[in-house]
């Protein structure tokens, strides 16, 4: 859990992948669409990527590990979070209020 919380909070948008999740791409292109830098943390290439993959399912209360998004340090979930986020119009000011956009 520690590993979580120590690579969330490096950047203003962490998102914790697979390279083979489509879905984990997807909320990466999102945010890049946005104008966003996000760290992406490929666990699939991490040695420590089972442990994390572990501590995430944990947080995120489901066995699904990926994408996990944190934005500002902080959890705000998978996919099915983030894309709500976006279309109801709030996720532009969590990200401009975490620093990661300035427009």
């Amino acid at each position: 859990m520690d590993s979580v919380t120590k690579i969330a909070s490096q950047r203003a948008v962490v998102v914790f992948s697979k390279s083979s999740c489509c879905m984990s791409h997807t909320v990466a292109r999102l945010f890049i669409d946005l104008g966003v830098n996000p760290s992406v943390h490929e666990l699939d290439e991490d040695p420590r990527g089972r442990e994390i993959e572990r501590a995430l399912a944990k947080l995120l209360g489901h066995s699904t590990a990926v994408p996990a998004v944190f934005i500002g340090g902080k959890l705000v979930g998978s996919t099915d979070k983030t894309m709500s986020l976006h279309m109801s119009g709030n996720l532009v000011p969590m990200l401009r209020n975490a620093g990661a956009i300035w427009v």
